[in-house]
């Protein structure tokens, strides 16, 4: 794959979580702007990640007929038409239909990408292709609340969606130049595939590791915004948008993931490990002050990027000709995972308080971490 193909296909990597997650420091400004409650607000995140549970396994399918190249330039004019509709938008119902067709179109971007990237990495560089491209997305990640956040609290909300726009439909331009798709030998898939993959106990183990660690994740960094509320810091969208800045040590962390996985024994005792710095991460957010949840941001980055880092080398390494469907079938539990953390502990929250919700994460996050201790002699 040439240099400037693969610094192509980051950059729109970088740009699909930045669409997924430029409302999330907005969320406050957006429940304002429509009069709507917190928990109505939240959805606009929840209705995005919703259909990542259930579409990539379709689009994996899809991808043994059509080819990649063609599904992801459809797709990315897609959600650069729906971007430009987010900035015209005047009621919060069509808002949130819109937010619900980006999150049918995200996934056929997400699994070409992963798709195309496992097929044209060298032999035995699959895991280090996988952490260059999960750099991207966790930057991309960061951009998105980033430069929403900015933008809205200088030209209003509207515009921040108008310049993902912009930056989606360049994207679009740029992919025209992906000559081919690279050579790929999957199998014809059916529906048994699916229960072929589950059936293995490492590969349902590790997708439950996931779903637990980015429920937790996704949950935390969604209702962070109204606790920052809550406080009374008087934080701006951009001040909100900067709390997020802790994703930069996800570009490191998923940067350095494998060097580290080399000296503690292997990816699984790595992982292991990043789910015990985000169990202690949670500690950051339980007083009120700022600084120290800003803080904390970084070591709860540090460790959920320990993890997702390495999960998907792992899996594709051990996927062989069914990567295809090991790949839907991980963001499917993925966002599944987001899609739960993102409303249902918010009920949590508002009925018992904040410090009950981050117990019920703390739950969660163990749970994964005794998933991974078993998996540590499995052999995957």
């Amino acid at each position: 794959m040439r240099i400037s193909h693969l610094l192509i296909v980051q950059y729109c990597a970088i740009l699909v979580f930045s669409s997924l997650y430029a409302p999330q420091p907005l969320l406050p400004v957006l429940a304002e702007a429509f009069a709507v409650s917190e928990a109505r607000a939240s959805l606009l995140i929840t209705v995005a990640l919703l259909p990542l549970a259930v579409a990539p396994v379709a689009y994996g399918f899809l991808l043994q007929r059509l080819s990649a190249r063609r599904l992801l330039i459809g797709a990315t004019w897609l959600l650069a038409v729906t971007q430009v509709a987010v900035y015209l938008v005047t009621s919060f119902e069509l808002l949130l239909a819109l937010r619900l067709a980006q999150g049918l179109i995200i996934p056929a971007m997400l699994t070409s990408l992963m798709t195309y990237l496992a097929a044209s990495a060298p032999p035995g560089q699959i895991a280090r292709v996988m952490a260059i491209y999960i750099a991207a997305s966790v930057l991309g990640g960061f951009l998105g609340r980033m430069i929403s956040g900015l933008i809205s609290t200088q030209f209003g909300w509207r515009w921040s969606f108008l310049f993902l726009a912009v930056a989606i439909a360049l994207c679009a331009l740029l992919l025209q130049r992906l000559k081919a798709d690279p050579p790929v030998s999957f199998q014809r898939l059916d529906p048994r595939t699916i229960l072929q993959v589950l059936r293995q106990p490492s590969f349902l183990r590790l997708y439950l590791v996931v779903f637990c660690a980015f429920g937790a994740f996704a949950s935390l960094l969604n209702f962070l915004p109204f606790r920052l509320v809550e406080l009374g810091t008087g934080l701006s969208e951009t001040g909100i948008a900067f709390m997020y800045a802790g994703y930069l040590m996800g570009v490191v962390t998923s940067l350095l993931s494998l060097r580290i996985a080399d000296h503690i024994g292997g990816a699984v005792n790595t992982m292991l490990l990043g789910s015990a710095v985000f169990l202690a991460a949670l500690l950051f957010f339980t007083g009120s002050q700022v600084w120290v949840m800003f803080v904390g941001m970084f070591v709860l980055c540090a460790g959920m990027f320990l993890i997702h880092s390495l999960a998907p080398g792992v899996l594709n390494q051990a996927g062989g000709e069914q990567r295809g469907v090991v790949n839907g079938l991980y963001i499917a539990f993925y966002y599944a995972g987001g899609t739960t953390g993102s409303f249902l502990p918010g009920f949590l929250y508002h009925g018992l308080g904040w410090h009950a919700y981050l117990g019920a994460l703390a739950v969660t996050l163990s749970f994964g971490g005794w998933l991974l201790w078993t998996l540590r002699r499995s052999g995957l």
